[in-house]
C-alpha cells in the first residue's frame, strides 16, 4: 500500500487547508441555488428527456442521446470525447397478458430485460401463485406446465429484486413453462415495473414478466380460495447481437496534476418506460451541472474533473478496463444514481485517514445543510474502481419515492423538482471542485 503524503501532515493541517475553500464553496452554492445557475440542471433535464425520450441499451434513442449529450457539453466549453463500447442489445417486442378464468381481465405487464419471448400463439396455463422461493420449492410437483406467478412482499429493494433477477430459473428448474413477478416497488397504481433479470447457465429460458402488485395479491387471494386461474401470456421479446455504442466522457483538465482525476458519473442509458428523467437523467444532468459550475469560477482546479456518461453497468466495466492502467491518478469516483431528491448526506467509501478528509470537505456544505458523511459510497458504475481500492462517494438523497416510478412509465419530468435538482448539483460541484484542487490526493 502507498504511504500518502497525508500521514505525513497532520490531521489539523488538512482540516485548515479544507477550511480555506469556504468562500469558493459559498460561491458554486450560490450560483447554483441563487445565482444565474438556478433551475439550470432542471431545464438541461426536461430538454434533454422531452427530445429524446427513455433510451434503452442498444437503441436509436440512445444513440441520439449521446450526440445530444456530446453537442450540448461541447457547445457548454467542455472538452469532449466519445469512447467506443460493446452493448447489449435487447428488445421488448409486443407483449399482453390476460386472465382467462375464474374470469376475463387484461393484466399490465412490462417483459424483463434479456427474457426470451414466447411462441407467437403465446402460453395458455395454469398459474401457481407463490410467496416465496421456498415455497416454490416445497410446492415443485405443482409448477409443472404452469405459469408461476410471485407474490412476494416488499421488504426492500435490495432483497426483493432477487424475485426479478431469478424468478424465472427457479421456476424453470421446477418445470414452469413462465413466470409473472410482483413489480418491485413499494406502492403502485397498477403499474408495472421493469427491470434486468439473469438466466441461470444450464437451466432452461423461460419468458419472464412483471405484473403489477395490484394483479399479483388478486391472484394470490383468488388461489386461496381454490380457484383455478388460467392465464395467456404473449411476449415478442428477443436479444439481438451486442450493439456498438460509446461512453461520454467530458473534463476540465487540472492546471497542476493534469493526469490524476476526480471522475463524476450517471448513466445515460433508461429503461425503455417512461422518460428516464429519475433514473438517471437526474444524476447524468448533475455531473455535467458539476463541471459547469467549476468552469465558471475561473479558479481552475489542481486535478481534472470530469463526469462520465456511461451505459449503466456494461459501458461503466468498460470505462474501467480501459483507464484501470492509470489506477493510482484516479483521486475519487463519484456515482448519482438513486434520484436527484434532496440531498441529505455525502456516502463515502475509502480509508480512515480519507474518511477525516472527506468529513472537514462536507463541513463546507453547511450553507445547504448537508454536512453528514455517511458509509457506503459504492455505486453500480463505480463498483470496480472501489473494489481496486479508489475512494468513491455517492449521493445520498430524500429517496423514500424512489421506487415508486423505478423502472416504469411514472418516470418523467413530473418526478424532478428544480430546486432539489440546484442543491445536488452545488452539493456535487463543492465536493468534486475541493477534493481535486487539494494539495494531496485522498489517502488510499
Amino acid at each position: 500500500m502507498a504511504v500518502s503524503n497525508h500521514t505525513a501532515r497532520k490531521g489539523s493541517d488538512v482540516a485548515a487547508e479544507v477550511a480555506g475553500y469556504a468562500d469558493v464553496a459559498k460561491q458554486i452554492i450560490d450560483l447554483a441555488v441563487f445565482g444565474a445557475a438556478q433551475n439550470r440542471s432542471y431545464r438541461r433535464l426536461a430538454d434533454f428527456t422531452d427530445t429524446i425520450g427513455n433510451r434503452v441499451s442498444g437503441s436509436q434513442n440512445l444513440e441520439m442521446a449521446i450526440k445530444y449529450m456530446y453537442n450540448a457539453m461541447t457547445q457548454d466549453g467542455l472538452d469532449v470525447h466519445l469512447e467506443p463500447v460493446k452493448i447489449p442489445h435487447w428488445v421488448r417486442g409486443k407483449e399482453s397478458a390476460e386472465m382467462i378464468a375464474p374470469r376475463a381481465k387484461s393484466l399490465a405487464i412490462l417483459g424483463l430485460g434479456s427474457s426470451v419471448g414466447t411462441p407467437p400463439e403465446g402460453i395458455k396455463a395454469e398459474v401457481l401463485v407463490v410467496q416465496s422461493f421456498d415455497e416454490l420449492k416445497q410446492r415443485a410437483s405443482e409448477a409443472i406446465g404452469r405459469i408461476v406467478v410471485f407474490n412476494q412482499p416488499f421488504v426492500s429493494y435490495g432483497e426483493t429484486v432477487a424475485y426479478r433477477a431469478y424468478g424465472a430459473s427457479e421456476a424453470a428448474k421446477v418445470g414452469a413453462v413462465a413466470t409473472l413477478i410482483r413489480s418491485i416497488t413499494p406502492f403502485s397504481i397498477n403499474s408495472p415495473h421493469t427491470g434486468l433479470q439473469d438466466y441461470q447457465d444450464g437451466v432452461k429460458r423461460i419468458p419472464s414478466a412483471c405484473i403489477t402488485v395490484e394483479d399479483a395479491e388478486l391472484m394470490w387471494r383468488m388461489a386461496q380460495r381454490g380457484q383455478r386461474i388460467v392465464v395467456r401470456l404473449t411476449m415478442g421479446a428477443k436479444t439481438l447481437p451486442d450493439a456498438d455504442s460509446f461512453n461520454t466522457v467530458a473534463e476540465i483538465p487540472g492546471w497542476e496534476h493534469p493526469e490524476q482525476v476526480v471522475l463524476l458519473s450517471g448513466h445515460l442509458d433508461s429503461w425503455d418506460v417512461g422518460q428516464g428523467a429519475m433514473d438517471d437523467g437526474g444524476g447524468a444532468m448533475i455531473s455535467w451541472e458539476a463541471l459547469s459550475l467549476i468552469s465558471k469560477l475561473g479558479e481552475p482546479c489542481g486535478r481534472c474533473c470530469g463526469p462520465l456518461r456511461s451505459r449503466g453497468g456494461v459501458g461503466a466495466q468498460q470505462y474501467f478496463d480501459l483507464h484501470k492502467v492509470n489506477m493510482s491518478n484516479f483521486d475519487l469516483v463519484m456515482e448519482s444514481d438513486l434520484g436527484t431528491f434532496t440531498p441529505e448526506a455525502l456516502q463515502f467509501t475509502g480509508s480512515d485517514a480519507a474518511q477525516k478528509v472527506m468529513a472537514e470537505v462536507v463541513k463546507l456544505l453547511a450553507p445547504i445543510n448537508t454536512t453528514k458523511l455517511e458509509a457506503h459510497g459504492e455505486g453500480t458504475d463505480i463498483s470496480p474502481w472501489l473494489k481496486a481500492g479508489v475512494p468513491g462517494a455517492s449521493l445520498h438523497v430524500a429517496d423514500s419515492r424512489y421506487f415508486w416510478f423505478h423502472h416504469s412509465e411514472g418516470d418523467t419530468m413530473s418526478v424532478q423538482d428544480p430546486q432539489e435538482m440546484n442543491l445536488c448539483s452545488a452539493l456535487w460541484a463543492v465536493v468534486a471542485y475541493v477534493v481535486a484542487d487539494l494539495q494531496d490526493m485522498l489517502p488510499r
